[in-house]
């Protein structure tokens, strides 16, 4: 790199941190603000939040904030460039746009590829205790999907079906193991009042049960009072909160959706749209560099102040679309991967066709 490729670099890696560190202010006032009442009222000390929950939830606001932060540090450090009029004095000495771009491009994609690691295996370890205080003491942190009548596969031939879970106690009622041979007949089946998790066995042990074996046009049965039995299903399989897979690396969370399919449970767009999410985001950071680069390099009456309002309203048309596409991910009308990466795809587009007008 040239010394001003590296002078380039090296403001837009400070702009960068100082819009991060602002953000960061910003959110945590306005989430208290907002949410305050909630923690005191669920019994949560001021103390408790600002040292457990509040720096747990600073990762996931540098995730969310950090194409915002690099876009608006690329849009300061380039404006000023070309108030300054270097820009122009290096176009005019024959050094394109493109070349002028190569320190935004590599910072972009460092920083890219940062977010990455970041977000697939930092964010979720820090979000375990995120998601943890705001289901305990937020009043949408309880939302949970299928803790009624559900029904489970624990291996091609053995269905479980429950009446209710309790996800706090881990603990099942009204449940029924049923086993099936190669023709799917069913061959034998556990009916149990209960089924409670046994963490220290890793086992679940069913209470009051009913074994029912079917052979021909026969029937028996046979009381217990209680049995442990060994499951591929598990109590995260059997109530999901909405932000479960938030809190998981990419490889569990892979295992976990992995596992949810074989268990054949439904309705699993909301996690697989979160899932592919963990890849799609951190490319935000490259893609609006290459928007932010072209917008800010040509001068404009109002100097700075009309480059950060344009650069503003193009990062929250950005993510705006990216937050309006994913009711139609979790309504099934479009691919879980589709709507992960549609956003990025089409504002990739855009870049190209910024550039491509933009005085070389």
């Amino acid at each position: 790199m040239t010394l001003f490729e590296r002078h380039v670099a090296k403001r837009l890696l400070k702009g960068f941190v100082l819009f991060i560190g602002s953000l960061i202010i910003f959110f945590i006032v306005l989430h208290w603000v907002e949410y305050s009442d909630d923690f005191l009222d669920g019994g949560a000390t001021v103390a408790e939040v600002f040292t457990v929950f509040y720096p747990s939830y600073i990762p996931e606001i540098i995730r969310l904030t950090s194409p915002l932060a690099l876009f608006l540090s690329c849009i300061y450090v380039t404006g000023t460039l070309a108030q300054e009029l270097q820009l122009i004095a290096l176009q005019t000495s024959g050094v394109s746009l493109y070349r002028l771009m190569r320190p935004y491009v590599l910072v972009g994609t460092a920083v890219t590829i940062f977010m990455f690691g970041f977000n697939g295996w930092v964010v979720p370890r820090t979000n375990e205790v995120v998601v943890r205080y705001e289901n305990e003491y937020l009043p949408h942190g309880n939302e949970s999907t299928d803790v009624s009548e559900m029904h489970r596969q624990n291996d091609p031939r053995t269905i479980l079906s429950v009446g209710y879970y309790d996800r706090d106690r881990k603990r099942a009622h009204d449940v029924s193991l049923q086993r099936f041979n190669e023709h799917s007949h069913l061959v034998s089946r556990l009916d149990a009042e209960r089924m409670e998790w046994i963490d220290s066995l890793k086992t679940w042990r069913m209470e009051t049960v009913v074994r029912r074996s079917f052979h021909d046009s026969r029937m028996t049965e046979e009381p217990i009072s209680s049995v442990d039995t060994t499951l591929q299903i598990y109590p995260r399989d059997l109530a999901r909160s909405q932000n479960d897979v938030a809190a998981m690396t990419i490889p569990v969370a892979r295992n976990y959706l992995a596992a949810l399919r074989r268990a054949g449970v439904g309705n699993l767009e909301r996690p697989l749209v979160a899932y592919y999410n963990k890849f799609a985001y951190p490319f935000a950071n490259l893609i609006l560099i290459l928007i932010g680069v072209p917008l800010a390099a040509v001068r404009r009456r109002g100097g700075q102040a009309i480059r950060f309002a344009i650069g503003l309203l193009t990062a929250f048309v950005y993510l705006a679309v990216q937050k309006l596409t994913e009711p139609f991910g979790y309504a099934g009308a479009l691919p879980p991967s589709l709507t992960a990466w549609l956003p990025h795809v089409a504002f990739a587009v855009v870049a190209i066709i910024i550039l491509w007008r933009t005085r070389k």
